[in-house]
């Protein structure tokens, strides 16, 4: 019997994939515990409408970040800390300050943990930060640190 998997089963299938399994293994086990329904041309097509309208957003997810990214890449954000003689801050900058400053400043909203900065900003200057929007799209933040009056 031909079936389509509506979640993934160990050693059969993963989900929307379809596939050609035992009637009784089908009947007893699939169906009855809603992990696939049976292959037919309504419910095949259906699969088919099913996976181009989430390739259809995942495109326009990835256009999202394409132009996010162009915004991002043009932004410098600008922090203020006090620091020492040598230029090294007294504490450090973390990605939580530098996503609440581009909230406030420029509106745009972003998760502290898609910016991949392996240590806090410990030192006046630039600094840029790479931040994953998708999984195909990073852009780089350019942070300015200044010394605070």
């Amino acid at each position: 019997m031909k079936v389509i998997f509506l979640k993934d089963v160990k050693g059969k299938g993963k989900k929307g994939e379809i596939k050609n399994v035992a009637d009784g293994y089908a009947h007893n086990f699939l169906l009855k515990n809603n992990l696939a329904i049976e292959a037919n041309q309504a419910t095949i097509s259906k699969l088919d409408g099913q996976k181009k309208k989430e390739q259809k957003e995942a495109d326009q997810e990835r256009q999202e970040a394409e132009q996010l990214k162009e915004t991002l890449e043009g932004l410098t954000i600008e922090l203020t800390a006090k620091s020492g003689v040598d230029g090294r801050l007294f504490g450090s900058i973390t990605t939580k300050q530098v996503a609440t400053t581009l909230e406030k400043k420029h509106g745009i909203k972003l998760d502290k943990r898609k910016m991949e900065l392996d240590d806090a900003i410990r030192a006046l200057g630039y600094t840029n930060i790479p931040v994953k929007l998708h999984q195909d799209v990073t852009a780089t933040l350019r942070v300015h640190v200044t010394e605070e009056a």
